[in-house]
């Protein structure tokens, strides 16, 4: 049986349940020029008990097709992203 793939992600979007976006980036040189590109791809991820949030670096799993775009699970949250301290308050 086939290892499954793990990425590291950066958590996007947490606007659905139990589902979160998770950005992978990854860099490789450009065939023709010889530069260093950034490619990056979304991905669909399961997160059952909704504790992801947005700036989140996730480590993800493949698994079996959830549903028609979901296929990969959060496996474990490696750090948080540092709440943002003020909101929608003016200062003046």
């Amino acid at each position: 049986m086939r290892r499954r793939q793990e990425k590291i992600g950066k958590v996007t979007s947490n606007k659905m349940q139990k589902t979160v976006v998770v950005t992978v980036e990854r860099q490789i040189i450009h065939p023709l020029y010889k530069r260093v590109v950034r490619q990056s791809h979304k991905f669909l991820a399961h997160d059952e008990k909704g504790q992801c949030q947005v700036g989140d670096w996730v480590r993800i799993q493949e698994t079996r097709p959830l549903s028609a775009r979901k296929r990969w699970r959060i496996l474990k949250i490696i750090s948080r992203a540092y709440p943002v301290a003020g909101g929608s308050e003016s200062s003046s």
